[in-house]
C-alpha cells in the first residue's frame, strides 16, 4: 500500500526532536532510522514502532496490532495524539533497534 507523501513529512516532523532522524523508501513504505537503526515503519496509513521484550507488553496492552512477521507494532491512536508520548514510544523503540543485534553482511562468495 503506497505512503501518502504529507502522512510521512507529518511522522518525520514528529520524529525532529529525536536527532539524526531519516526516513528510507523501502517494499511500498518507508523505514525511518535513527543513527541507521530501523526504529520504525511507514505502512500505507499507519506508523509501526520498533518492540522487543523491553516494551512490547505495552503495545499488546494497548491492542496494538503486529506487522508481522517483522518485530514492528503500530503506534496506539491516543500515542499519536501527543508529542510527548511519540517521543517516548519512539525512544523505546530507538533503543530497542539499537540493542538489535546487528546483522553483518553476507561474504561474497567466488568460485573459481
Amino acid at each position: 500500500m503506497a505512503v501518502d507523501p504529507g502522512y510521512l513529512q507529518d511522522v518525520m516532523e514528529m520524529m525532529r526532536p529525536l536527532g539524526d532522524v531519516t526516513s528510507r523508501s523501502m517494499f511500498g513504505g518507508y523505514g525511518i532510522f535513527e543513527s541507521g537503526d530501523m526504529f520504525a515503519l511507514i505502512s500505507g496509513d499507519a506508523l509501526y514502532f520498533k518492540a522487543d521484550d523491553s516494551n512490547r507488553s505495552r503495545y499488546e496492552d494497548a491492542g496494538a496490532a503486529q506487522f508481522k512477521p517483522m518485530p514492528y507494532w503500530e503506534a496506539p491512536a491516543d500515542v499519536l495524539d501527543s508529542e510527548a508520548d511519540v517521543e517516548e514510544w519512539a525512544r523505546m523503540s530507538i533503543a530497542a533497534a539499537h540493542a538489535a543485534p546487528k546483522k553483518g553482511r553476507r561474504a561474497s562468495r567466488r568460485k573459481d
